[in-house]
Order: structure tokens, then sequence, then C-alpha cells
């Protein structure tokens, strides 16, 4: 079976995380980049730019005004860490902002911040911390009620990826399991 949502969104940390030739579709996939370590070149950033450009697919860059500017991106995504109300000066810039958040008072703040849509996390228990809280079906629909434009992330994987058919969201994030079994995994998207 397939999941059928409006966009998907990838969470990378390297451009190397995710082979853009696997994605066939035009407008509906989304890539985040958000890296916090291993610094790529601005040259390397700015082909796979392109690339994403010339195939219809969204560039989002987290929480870096500068290098979204640098890469000519029209996207930022706000981390749940970035508390900075810098986002309302974003969206007079005609950036278009995403947040993330963990718990009601994070999605609170993500408004505050003028996030058009908030990625909320978890979703499903996640394979490093199995112990970590985690809403659920029900819970996140219930949740989604409330707050319209959430999208779910955490533990999201080829095993429950038809569960996503139950929640009532536009798209959903997926971060590990895209580097782990990346063609399987988006084979089964459509």
């Amino acid at each position: 079976m397939f999941v059928q949502k409006k966009k998907y969104y990838f969470l990378i940390e390297s451009t190397k995380d995710i082979n853009l030739e696997n994605l066939k579709k035009r407008n509906k996939f989304t890539i985040i980049y958000r890296n916090q370590t291993n610094f790529e070149k601005k040259e390397d950033l700015l082909r796979f730019r392109k690339k994403c450009r010339s195939k219809a697919i969204d560039f989002y860059i987290a929480n870096d005004l500068n290098l979204a500017t640098k890469l000519f991106s029209d996207r930022i995504y706000l981390s749940a860490h970035n508390k900075s109300f810098k986002a309302l000066s974003y969206k007079k810039s005609k950036f278009h902002v995403i947040g993330s958040a963990h718990s009601q008072k994070e999605i609170f703040l993500k408004k505050k911040q003028g996030c058009v849509f908030i990625i909320f996390s978890k979703l499903f228990i996640v394979n490093y911390n199995k112990s970590a809280p985690y809403l659920g079906l029900i819970k996140f629909n219930n949740l989604l009620k409330i707050y319209k434009n959430l999208i779910p992330l955490g533990g999201i994987n080829v095993n429950n990826l038809n569960n996503l058919n139950l929640v009532n969201c536009k798209g959903f994030v997926s971060k590990s399991e895209i580097k782990k079994k990346p063609t399987n995994f988006i084979s089964r998207l459509f």
C-alpha cells in the first residue's frame, strides 16, 4: 500500500544523505537542510540547490538567514531550539517560514514567530530512545483539530508508513529512514 499526502519532507544533514534522482514526482518533495556539524562548501550547496530547483523541490535552510540568502533560497526552517523573533523579519523579506516543536507551548511560540507549518515530534516510538514520549495516531489527530498546520515527525519508517494514511495531515517528515533505506522508502510513497 502507498502513502498519499500532498507533501513529503526530508530532513537532511548533508547533501549526500539523499539522491535527488530517486525523487521523480515534481512539486511533492521538500528538503530541509539542517547541518550543525560538518559544514559543506558553498559551491556544493549551490549545485545541490540548483538540482532541487530543476526538479521543483522546495529547499529550506535551517536557522541561517545568511546562508539561505547566499543559496537563493526563499525558505527558512526554525528548529525547536530557535526561540528568536528574528523570524518576523524573515517573513518581511518574503521568506516562507516553517518551524518545529515538541510541545503545545512550542507550537504557540512557532505561531508567534510566523511559521506557516509546524513540524511536530514525535508521532511514533523512535529507535534511538524507546522510552521517549510520543503521541500516537489518535492524540496527533486530536491535536490537529486545534492546530491545523502540523506535520508529523518521529519514528516514521517503512514498517509503519501505511499508518500515516490514518493521520489527517498534509504531509510528513522523515529524517533517519531516508538515509537508511532511501529507494525502498521513496517507492512506497506513490
